[in-house]
């Protein structure tokens, strides 16, 4: 039977889809036998591409064994890494290879700016969020008060200052401030005495 060819591209889509997969056939010590080989027909009719794990040290000979399954059951040889043999063969009825038409990607659902948001997890289980029912007229929210703010805090067009806008006001706290603070030292400057006559 003739060995099923594969282009480049093709062939690395399915070694990328046989990663996850494990081997379904062992062979054994005593090579390729009638039942082995039966069972490698078997696991690529109903799965389309397997691994299979070849025992023995020797790579031409697991080279040898992977043309002759591919010669004997018409499949393709999709990689041979180490001990692992990976293989091919279409499923019947199947116009595109199987593990391909899994991996192309599908257009993600769009959602349309007036649909609500559903985040994933509640979307995966099939749920959405649930909508808020709309309020009456009757339980609208009141308007908040409006703030008390002093009148020597209102600035010309009768809005509070920021506070770097804020008039110079005394202390809340009604304690007098000591001589010698800042303040105080300041002040002195601007009156023409300074710290060193004031001492004398």
């Amino acid at each position: 039977m003739p060995i099923l060819e594969l282009t480049s591209r093709e062939r690395s889509d399915l070694r990328s889809a046989a990663h996850p997969l494990r081997p379904v056939v062992l062979i054994g010590d005593n090579g390729l036998t009638e039942a082995v080989l039966k069972e490698i027909d078997l696991a690529l009719a109903s799965h389309g591409l397997i691994k299979v794990r070849a025992g023995g040290d020797d790579r031409e000979a697991r080279e040898t064994m992977l043309s002759t399954i591919c010669d004997t059951l018409s499949c393709a040889p999709v990689h041979h890494l180490g001990k692992t043999l990976i293989l091919f063969r279409p499923l019947a009825g199947n116009v595109k290879p199987a593990a391909l038409a899994a991996m192309e990607p599908v257009a993600p659902a769009k959602r349309r700016a007036s649909e609500p948001y559903t985040p994933k997890k509640l979307a995966a289980e099939g749920k959405s969020l649930a909508k808020r029912p709309r309020r009456s007229e009757s339980e609208e929210p009141k308007p908040a008060k409006a703030r008390f703010v002093p009148q020597d805090q209102l600035n010309k067009n009768g809005k509070p200052m920021r506070p770097s806008n804020k008039r110079a006001t005394t202390s809340g706290h009604g304690i007098p401030r000591r001589a010698g603070s800042a303040l105080s030292l300041r002040a002195g400057a601007r009156s023409g005495t300074s710290r060193k006559t004031a001492k004398r």
